[in-house]
Parts: structure tokens; C-alpha cells; sequence
């Protein structure tokens, strides 16, 4: 409420608009009453499951939500599958070939690709495969007319080429240093001393316990799934709730704002419970105790 602007801005750039019909549409939404009771009255709304209605088109705020998260589901989900399959490949290659030239290659690409803003990779991506060559479209999630699988497929590629380029770069150092940090404990070198073959040590003691971490890890991300996508939703204009998060802080829409940090909350508890309860079916150790 403190920043500049407000949803009754639009009203106020319409020719005719009197200030006396300025009151109405701001008493009609309820932005006249002090904060803390539009506060409470927000959140005791949210307890019987009325989040609120955009300020921008009147629908639910829950139905907004829902009307873009299917986008954000198929770049996020998407995206991790490939950061996850190649960071981790990555990860314990680099771990299994320690010092080596692949090792040292991958950390140095993995550091670069940390530190290069997300959104200069969209815009390489799209000058050189959409302008240059013309291979790939520049964004939005399907073309206009056809929004068929192929279609939405080929959108996808630059996306989550982006997206899982930084994720990768993460994936592969976690799970390098869970390797590591496995291969040098002492009942790996008991496996060994006792004879067992390479990929049955490295399949069945080193890989196990090594992933462990890593399924906590994929539950603290489901936050992202709300604005993790923020910025390669906006460059590449992809229909998601990160972009929706952007244009309603643009428009101060706080209902669909409050909506959409609620939601993030819930994801990061249900990411916590869910981390939890898978790490203790694939770990023993704890699910006996």
C-alpha cells in the first residue's frame, strides 16, 4: 500500500471520473477502511476458503491462480526433470573422476552459468535461435490458431533450456559434494576391501546415500514453482504465476498478490512434510527409529 500508485489508478486516467465516484469504487472494494481490519477481514475470509477477487477483472483469486499455474507446471516440472537428470550424471562423473580434466571443466561451466543473470541467457537464446536462425519461436506457450502438443513442445525448448541451465549448474555441484562426501566414508572402504565389484558399490552404498540429500533438496524446491519461473516467464512471456506475479504487483492487485505469497507458504511447508516423509521410506536408519 506504501508503494506509489494503486488499482484505482485506472479509474483515475478515465476521462469524466469524478472524485465522488472515485470514493464509491474505493468504499466498493474496501480500501477506504484502516489496513489492519482489511487485514483481518482478509484473513478471516482465507479460513472459510475465500482468498479474495482480482482487482483487476473481479474473478476469484484462487480461480486466477489455477488459470496459470498449469503453464508454470509444465515449464517447472519440466525443467527440473532435465536439471536433475544431467546435474546429477554430472555431478557424480565429476565426483567419480575427481581433479580430472572433466571435473575441472564442469566446475568452472557450473560457476559461470551461476553467475550470468537467467534472464541474459533468454535473450542470447532468443537473438540467436529466434532472430539469427529462426529455429525456434520467441516466446509465449503455443502459437495462436494451434496449441497442439508439437506446438507447445517446441515453445518449451528455449524456456527450459534456460531454466534447467542454472539448475544444472546447482544439481551437479550438490550432488558432486554428496558423492564425495559418501565415497569417503568407512563403510565404503569396507565394500570395497571386501571385494565388491565397482558398480555394485557404486549402485547400491554410494548412489543410495548420496541421494538422500538430494530429495530434500527437490522438496525445499517446490516453492519455485510459484517464482522461481518469475523471470524466464517475463522474457519469454510464458503464462505462468510468475509472470502473473509481476503484472498484479505491477497493477497492485493484493488480492491476487497476498494469493499468490499464501501459496508459496503452503508449497514450502508441504515441500518440508513431503522432503520428510520420502527421505525416512529411503533411508532405514530412520525409518526404524
Amino acid at each position: 500500500h506504501l508503494a506509489p500508485g494503486g488499482p484505482l489508478s485506472q479509474y483515475m486516467a478515465t476521462p469524466g471520473m469524478t472524485a465522488e465516484a472515485i470514493l464509491r469504487v474505493k468504499e466498493s472494494m474496501g480500501l477506504n477502511r484502516p489496513l489492519p481490519i482489511q487485514y483481518l477481514d482478509w484473513l478471516s475470509n482465507l479460513v472459510v476458503g475465500d482468498w479474495g477477487k482480482s482487482y483487476r477483472d473481479g474473478r476469484p483469486v484462487l480461480s486466477v491462480i489455477g488459470g496459470n499455474m498449469g503453464a508454470t507446471l509444465l515449464l517447472m516440472v519440466t525443467a527440473m526433470v532435465v536439471a536433475i537428470a544431467i546435474g546429477g550424471l554430472v555431478g557424480i562423473f565429476g565426483a567419480l573422476r575427481q581433479r580430472s580434466l572433466f571435473d575441472y571443466t564442469t566446475s568452472i561451466m557450473a560457476m559461470i552459468a551461476l553467475s550470468i543473470p537467467t534472464f541474459w541467457f533468454g535473450l542470447i537464446g532468443i537473438y540467436f535461435f529466434s532472430v539469427r536462425l529462426g529455429w525456434l519461436p520467441p516466446g509465449n506457450m503455443y502459437t495462436i490458431g494451434d496449441g497442439s502438443i508439437g506446438d507447445v513442445a517446441i515453445h518449451l525448448i528455449m524456456p527450459v533450456s534456460v531454466l534447467a541451465l542454472v539448475n544444472i549448474a546447482t544439481w551437479s555441484r550438490y550432488m558432486r559434494t554428496a558423492t564425495l562426501e559418501v565415497m569417503n566414508q568407512d563403510f565404503i572402504r569396507t565394500a570395497r576391501a571386501k571385494g565388491l565389484a565397482r558398480h555394485v558399490v557404486l549402485r547400491r552404498h554410494i548412489l543410495r546415500n548420496a541421494l538422500l540429500p538430494m530429495i530434500t533438496l527437490i522438496g525445499l524446491q517446490l516453492p519455485s514453482l510459484v517464482g522461481g519461473a518469475l523471470v524466464t516467464e517475463t522474457v519469454f512471456t510464458w503464462p505462468g504465476v510468475g509472470r502473473l506475479f509481476l503484472d498484479s504487483l505491477g497493477y497492485k492487485d493484493y488480492p491476487v498478490i497476498m494469493g499468490l505469497l499464501m501459496f508459496s507458504a503452503i508449497l514450502t511447508i508441504l515441500g518440508n512434510l513431503i522432503a520428510d516423509l520420502l527421505v525416512a521410506v529411503a533411508d532405514p536408519r530412520i525409518r526404524n527409529h
